[in-house]
């Protein structure tokens, strides 16, 4: 029944209209036929003396016409036989190739299309609140979507294309069809109960999407990427409420990686008033020393939270050595980290420079960030458009060593590879290992998948260029109380649970019994660092980072409340504590 809905919804359908009336017109063509030739078999058997009723010549005309001619009735006369020939061919013309084909063209091949439109949905469920609205599929979409499912967010992606729609469905997305510039198309999508529309296409198409989810709703957040810094403006005008290039955040977070800095922290996130930090190690007397010898939580206020090492994040344990090319990762306030850069921040080394391999987006940005920090710096581009100064810029293929001895590999501080393919990266990677074993080299990643053969080419460090833009992505939810730190590991603000009220961190072990470790508690707006050895107070909030392990079993040892509008506390389903 379902089926014959649809074939009857297709024929139906305005649009099929014109298909319709042909084969309509195509019918009567053939009962004229039929009616003609059954008149013109009664006057010719006329002719030969004999009668047959219309039922024996509809029946002689049907017969002769599907070519099956059983031959019970048959003409004696060279005219009728003629006239039989020409039945014959006519209507097997009609039959076996006319009707078949408008059938198959108007009937057949709508109904088929219209069965494949309905396998990608073209509005959302009328109860789904809270999700993402995805205008593009790409690799930054790609690893905010495999977020959103580890958090149980809802999403959608919104495609145009029903043969792209119905591959991702195919894929297992949540695809709706829809045009992205047509507002209808946002309100199938309940663009107004999102949490967030976030759209990484071209800066043009961006710009038309902005203004038209502001049709539909004014409040809900839009985030954008954008290629050009002069697109950043207009993209805000046209109403985003972020605006995110990608391309100089991941050049800024491999210029980071380079040892020999000036080992200051750097801030890559916020929460609240929480800063979480990277500081290189290199250079500083932090190098051979354990976590615990530092005591950063008492001399500093600061949470070591983990390391950066070999371009795999680790966690960090009172034992754990600090090696020469290590990054902290640390937490606390703007004053702690200042305190913590008048101890060990040093002089960024400027012997020799960076080389940076690939003139685009990410190698200019990480050649800006490195000036910041007084690093001298050198890039390889062979598109001469791109060339901005013979200082920092050497036109050329830096898969040829005269190019990349000219640009000087030999005395390298470090050696970046950012061009925007893998398989170029993996090569020069791989180049440059072999030609400089023990230079420290960082790579660009487009996809997540690269990671590792980039990581077994020789790459000391490898950042993801979708990774990087998932996680700005993510944190752009508007989700105050979640921050994605590292791939899997975030930190999230929760109300003190009851059961942890009075007792002090020293006393639960959290760390032991969950994996969670707390970061700070904030108290009526203050923000400090946690005596292990003080109970907890009650109306307070807990700063938190653990994987999506760990919070699953804090969060079943300790249900967390939840404050109500009067300042109560109600208990709180742990499904809910999902961004």
């Amino acid at each position: 029944m379902k089926t014959l809905g649809v074939l009857l919804s297709t024929v139906a359908a305005p649009l099929r209209r014109w298909n319709v009336r042909l084969l309509v017109w195509l019918l009567v063509a053939f009962v004229v036929l039929v009616g003609s030739y059954s008149a013109i078999f009664h006057e010719l058997m006329a002719l030969e003396g004999r009668a047959f009723t219309w039922t024996t010549s509809v029946y002689w005309t049907l017969t002769v016409m599907s070519t099956l001619g059983f031959g019970d009735i048959t003409f004696e006369s060279d005219l009728g036989r003629a006239f039989s020939m020409l039945v014959l061919l006519s209507g097997a013309s009609f039959i076996l190739v006319v009707l078949p084909f408008a059938f198959i063209q108007f009937v057949f091949t709508p109904w088929m299309q219209a069965r494949e439109s309905a396998r990608a949905p073209r509005q959302v469920d009328g109860e789904t609140s809270g999700h993402v609205v995805l205008t593009n599929h790409d690799a930054v979409t790609d690893a905010l979507i495999d977020r959103a499912k580890q958090a149980n967010l809802p999403y959608v992606l919104l495609v145009a294309d029903l043969d792209e729609a119905l591959r991702l469905h195919d894929q297992g997305y949540e695809v709706m069809r829809g045009e992205l510039d047509d507002p209808d198309t946002y309100r199938r999508a309940r663009v107004e109960h999102a949490s967030l529309v976030a759209t990484t296409r071209s800066d043009t198409a961006n710009t038309n999407i902005a203004f038209t989810v502001r049709e539909r709703s004014a409040d809900v957040p839009i985030v954008a990427t954008a290629n050009s810094s002069a697109s950043v403006d207009i993209l805000e005008l046209a109403g985003c409420d972020q605006v995110l290039q990608l391309g100089d955040l991941l050049g800024r977070a491999v210029a980071r990686r380079v040892v020999g800095g000036d080992a200051r922290t750097h801030v890559v996130g916020e929460f609240g008033q929480l800063r979480i930090a990277e500081a290189s190690v290199a250079g500083t007397d932090l190098v051979g020393r354990c976590v615990r010898q530092l005591d950063l939580r008492g001399r500093f206020g600061l949470n070591a939270l983990g390391v950066w090492r070999s371009g795999d994040f680790e966690r960090t344990r009172a034992d754990t050595e600090l090696r020469d090319r290590d990054v902290l990762i640390l937490a606390g306030t703007d004053d702690r980290l200042a305190a913590y850069d008048e101890v060990y921040a040093v002089e960024a080394r400027k012997e020799h420079p960076v080389l940076i391999l690939g003139g685009g987006r990410v190698g200019r940005a990480a050649g800006r960030t490195l000036d910041d920090v007084g690093m001298p710096w050198r890039i390889v581009e062979q598109q001469p458009e791109r060339i901005r100064d013979e200082e920092h810029y050497v036109l050329g293929d830096a898969a040829e060593l005269e190019v990349l001895e000219r640009a000087g590999l030999h005395d390298a501080a470090a050696v970046l590879v950012t061009t925007h393919e893998d398989d170029i990266n993996v090569y020069l990677t791989l180049y440059v290992r072999r030609l400089r074993p023990e230079v420290q080299i960082i790579a660009r990643a487009a996809h997540d998948r690269n990671v590792s053969t980039l990581h077994r080419a020789g790459a000391d460090a490898v950042l993801s260029y979708a990774s990087i833009g998932a996680t700005a992505l993510w944190n752009a939810i508007g989700d105050e109380r979640r921050l994605v730190v590292a791939e899997g590991l975030e930190v999230f603000q929760i109300p003190i649970p009851d059961a942890m009220v009075g007792r002090s961190l020293t006393d639960i072990g959290l760390g032991e019994r969950t994996g969670c470790d707390v970061l700070a508690i904030e108290r009526h707006g203050i923000v400090a660092a946690p005596d292990p050895n003080q109970p907890l107070p009650a109306d307070a909030d807990l700063i938190v980072i653990g994987d999506e392990e760990a919070e699953r079993a804090f969060l079943d040892r300790f249900p967390v409340p939840e404050r109500n509008s009067n300042g109560g506390r109600r208990r709180r389903a742990r499904t809910s504590d999902r961004p």
